[in-house]
């Protein structure tokens, strides 16, 4: 597989602070990488490193083969990029800011109803975005990032305070893009949604990476096997019980709950990334 990004000991400081320290890492074409951390953490530094908004204070970065610093302009024209925060033309209607784009990216034969509808804004494409409610404001920036078809895709916290369903289009839009073999660089504190969508994940903690791996990966290592089970006691009570996988009477405890004990339920238990991110750094996402 080819790297379509890569970065290799990228710093950038804010005054004395240094919001990323010396990370080095790849993303291969068509994988989705899950860049996850608490708010400040410097994922939204790294994005603008990758994407030219910002120049590295040390380190480089490549994308699709390109020096971010060297050749920003031809890197633009191949990727696309929706920030947490919008930034669209409230004035314009939904149709009027993406043909706009269009324009400036010389993109040819633009249909912009086709893709407004594929956000799930069919039928919208007239109305000024100074009306949008924050969910449909966010499903028009993901349609403007992807007006050029970028082969490279960076989300930053694309879903955040957004209602289920935008949410749900949102994931859906990413899960397609990587179909046709897109690259996608999603940056979150959403482990949940990271879990669900990426091939792998990176763990930023006060600007420095501190696990890079697949979340089954991840799991695995710092995870805990284990079964859950919900039984029901004499006196009505639902009690939780739960028994290690890895222990060597594992079994015998298994049939013994299940011959002795009224079971409720029984599922297997594993850590989410949350878990794992606050046993690796000791702290939260918030």
């Amino acid at each position: 597989m080819n790297n379509a990004i890569v970065a290799e000991k990228l710093t950038y400081h804010y005054g004395s602070l240094t919001a990323v320290n010396k990370i080095s890492f790849s993303v291969g074409e068509g994988e989705i990488l899950g860049f996850l951390g608490p708010n400040g953490a410097g994922k939204s530094t790294t994005v603008k490193m990758l994407t030219g908004q910002l120049l590295p204070a040390a380190g480089k970065a490549e994308i699709l083969g390109l020096d971010v610093t060297q050749q920003p302009k031809a890197i633009q024209a191949q990727i696309g990029i929706c920030f947490e925060n919008a930034n669209l033309y409230e004035p314009l209607t939904a149709v009027s800011n993406l043909n706009l784009f269009a324009q400036l990216f010389g993109v040819k034969d633009f249909d912009a109803d086709a893709l407004l509808e594929r956000v799930g804004l069919s039928g919208k494409g007239q109305l000024r975005v100074e009306t949008f409610s924050k969910g449909m404001r966010q499903r028009l920036m993901v349609a403007r990032a992807l007006v050029n078809r970028p082969r490279i895709l960076f989300l930053d916290e694309p879903t955040t305070g957004l209602d289920p369903v935008s949410a749900t289009t949102i994931q859906g839009i990413i899960r397609e893009e990587q179909a046709r073999g897109t690259t996608v660089f999603l940056t979150t504190h959403d482990m949940v949604e990271a879990d669900k969508l990426s091939t792998r994940v990176a763990f930023i903690n006060q600007g420095e990476i501190v696990a890079l791996d697949t979340p089954h990966n991840l799991k695995q290592q710092y995870g805990r096997r284990a079964l859950k089970a919900e039984l029901l006691t004499a006196d009505g009570r639902l009690e939780i019980r739960e028994i290690s996988l890895d222990g060597p009477e594992t079994a015998d405890t298994v049939r013994q709950l299940l011959a002795e004990e009224k079971v409720v339920t029984l599922h297997s238990e594993e850590a989410t990334l949350e878990d794992i991110f606050i046993q690796i750094t000791g702290r939260g996402l918030t």
